[in-house]
C-alpha cells in the first residue's frame, strides 16, 4: 500500500503544476517579500494609512522613555495621539494639521523631543523620495516584535554625509515596529522599539481625545511647501546642501527664515534670524542622532545667527551652516543704520 501511494505522487504532483501552469498569470501574486523596494514603497503608506495602538521605548543617547501612542486613518485624516508614560503626565494629540500638546505640571514638553527621527518624521510621511538613490536598501531576515512577525531592512548611507538605518517592519502592513540610527562608524544613536502593539481600524473616538490635565498649547502644522528653497529663503542663501536633501517645508522663524530639507528619510532644518545680542550662543550639542550647531555670522556690521538642526552628522550641519550667506538685512529683520 506504501509502495502504491508513493508511486502516485509524481502524478499528482505533475497535475499541480500542470493546473498552476494553466491558472491566469494576474491570479498568482508575485513574492515580492525579499524585495527590498517593495519593503520601501509600503513603508511611507502604511506609516500614515495603518490604525494601531501600542507602546513603545525610544531611546536617544542616554535619555530613554516610553511612549503611548494610538494612531489611526479615517476620512482621508490622521488622528494621533501620544502620552508619556515616565515622569510627569503629558501628551500630544493630532487631529489632521491640528495639534494640542498638554504639558506636564513641572517643565517642559518639547514636539520634537518625543518624536522619534527617521521614518517617523513628518518629512517623511509627507514627501516619498527615490531614497534608494542615497541608501543601499538590503533584506537582512526575519524577526517577530511585539507579538508580530517582521522584516529586516537595512539602509545602508552611499556617503558619509548621512546616517544609516535599520528598520524591522511588521510583514502584514509594512509599518515600522522598531528602528536604530547608526553612525558613520556603526554605533546606535538612537532608536525605538515596539513593546506592545495591537493594529485594528477599530480604534474608539475617545482614544484620539485629551484625556490628562495640564497647560495645552495650540499648534497647527504648515502644510508641505511645494516652492523652491531658492524662493522661501528671503534674505539668505544656501550655497551647498547634500546631495537628495530637498526642500519638505518653509516654516517661518520669528523674524527671520527657516527651511527644512529631507532625503526621504533623515531630515534638517536651517534656521537664519538677527541675533539679538553679544550673549548669543555658538557651536555644536549632539543628542542621539540630533545634531545642533549654532553659527554666528556678521553682514554689514549686523549679527545674524544661523542654526542647522536635524539626524545628520556633525560635519554635515557644519558644512551646511558655513555654506549660508546673508543677502538683505532688512528681511531679516536687522537694524540697519
Amino acid at each position: 500500500m506504501i509502495r502504491n501511494r508513493a508511486a502516485r505522487l509524481p502524478v499528482f504532483t505533475a497535475l499541480i503544476a500542470l493546473a498552476l501552469m494553466l491558472v491566469s498569470p494576474g491570479v498568482i501574486a508575485e513574492d515580492k517579500s525579499d524585495d527590498p523596494e517593495y519593503w520601501l514603497q509600503r513603508l511611507g503608506p502604511a506609516l500614515t494609512k495603518t490604525s494601531y495602538r501600542g507602546v513603545f521605548v525610544y531611546a536617544r543617547g542616554d535619555q530613554v522613555s516610553s511612549m503611548q501612542v494610538a494612531h489611526r486613518y479615517r476620512d482621508g485624516m490622521v488622528e494621533e495621539r501620544l502620552v508619556m508614560q515616565d515622569g510627569q503626565i503629558g501628551e500630544i494629540v493630532r487631529k489632521g494639521m491640528n495639534v494640542i500638546c498638554v504639558l506636564p505640571a513641572l517643565g517642559r514638553m518639547e514636539l520634537n523631543n518625543v518624536i522619534p527621527s527617521g521614518p517617523f518624521a513628518e518629512a517623511f510621511t509627507n514627501q516619498l523620495m527615490p531614497v534608494d538613490r542615497w541608501y543601499r536598501p538590503e533584506i537582512t531576515g526575519r524577526d517577530r516584535i511585539a507579538g508580530h512577525d517582521v522584516v529586516r531592512l537595512a539602509l545602508n548611507a552611499r556617503d558619509s554625509l548621512r546616517y544609516s538605518h535599520q528598520l524591522w517592519l511588521e510583514e502584514s502592513t509594512g509599518l515600522p515596529l522598531k528602528g536604530k540610527v547608526l553612525s558613520i562608524s556603526g554605533d546606535v544613536l538612537e532608536y525605538f522599539h515596539f513593546t506592545s502593539l495591537t493594529i485594528s481600524d477599530n480604534l474608539a473616538d475617545h482614544e484620539f481625545m485629551v484625556q490628562s490635565e495640564g497647560r495645552e498649547v495650540y499648534r497647527t502644522l504648515a502644510p508641505q511647501s511645494s516652492v523652491k528653497p531658492e524662493e522661501s529663503m528671503e534674505g539668505w542663501t544656501l550655497g551647498w546642501r547634500p546631495n537628495g536633501f530637498q526642500p519638505a517645508a518653509a516654516p517661518r522663524s520669528g523674524s527671520g527664515q527657516a527651511v527644512a530639507f529631507s532625503d526621504g528619510l533623515a531630515s534638517f532644518s536651517v534656521f537664519v534670524e538677527a541675533a539679538a545680542g553679544a550673549g548669543m550662543p555658538s557651536g555644536a550639542s549632539k543628542i542621539g542622532a540630533t545634531t545642533v550647531y549654532m553659527r554666528r555670522l556678521e553682514k554689514n556690521a549686523e549679527d545674524f545667527l544661523v542654526t542647522v538642526v536635524g539626524e545628520i552628522p556633525l560635519e554635515t550641519a557644519l558644512k551646511v551652516a558655513q555654506s549660508v550667506d546673508i543677502e538683505d538685512s532688512v528681511v531679516l529683520g536687522a537694524r540697519v543704520p
